[in-house]
């Protein structure tokens, strides 16, 4: 709000300027409207149109300043240690153990480096930051437990409606169509009409029905577990 009253302030200021004296404003040389191309020699591909202040001043006013959404709206990765909880409640089994190889639970143990996981002994932090061999090793164990997380989901006591004794969560009908409890659980907020649409293309655009489904189940927990 301060910023808000401060940018009014300013406009203000120079809508008073403006109208007290007779003198024309330099614009010396405007750039071109629409955008500009760069290229090695010169600059970088940017748009040249200016941004209003009463624009700027409703956005500040909405949003806040810069100092406040880039805490709110950042994105930082899921933690290491929460992403092997998270596939041992979907059913991924040998998460944090002794497994290697191309298993999920393989991927997860092996790529602590790759996802920027502390090195207590080093005394080096977490890495809080998406990085591109990080985000490729996520989606690496999202698609390589998808089969283990299909078959758990039907027996997990957080995925019955009502809770233990409740009736099993299933991600897919016999229709191979998506089903909205199995979605809910699997990405922990309850299931939108576009999570369906996206689940049910995907098996539909894959080469087999049991390919889509892997690949469904992993596009929906990356959804869910990255910024995309």
């Amino acid at each position: 709000m301060k910023s808000a009253i401060k940018l009014t302030i300013v406009v203000a200021s120079l809508g008073l300027a403006s109208a007290c004296t007779d003198d024309s404003v330099d614009t010396g040389n405007p750039p071109p409207s629409g955008g500009t191309s760069g290229n090695e020699d010169s600059t970088f591909d940017h748009m040249n149109d200016g941004i209003s202040p009463w624009e700027l001043l409703d956005r500040l006013t909405k949003e806040g300043p810069p100092r406040y959404t880039s805490h709110v709206h950042s994105c930082p990765k899921v933690r290491y240690a929460t992403l092997g909880r998270v596939l041992t409640s979907l059913g991924v089994v040998g998460v944090g153990g002794t497994a290697t190889g191309v298993t999920a639970a393989g991927l997860y143990n092996t790529g602590d480096n790759a996802m920027g996981a502390p090195n207590y002994a080093n005394r080096i932090r977490e890495n809080i930051g998406i990085s591109t061999s990080g985000a490729s090793r996520e989606f690496d164990i999202f698609a390589a437990a998808a089969p283990e997380i299909i078959a758990a989901i039907p027996t997990l006591d957080r995925c019955k409606t009502g809770g233990a004794t409740g009736a099993p969560a299933s991600l897919f009908n016999a229709s191979n169509q998506c089903e909205a409890s199995g979605i809910t659980c699997l990405i922990g907020e309850p299931a939108q009409a576009a999570h369906l649409d996206l689940c049910n293309l995907t098996i539909t655009r894959a080469s087999s029905i049991d390919v889509g489904k892997r690949l469904a189940v992993a596009a929906l927990l990356a959804a869910a577990y990255t910024c995309e």
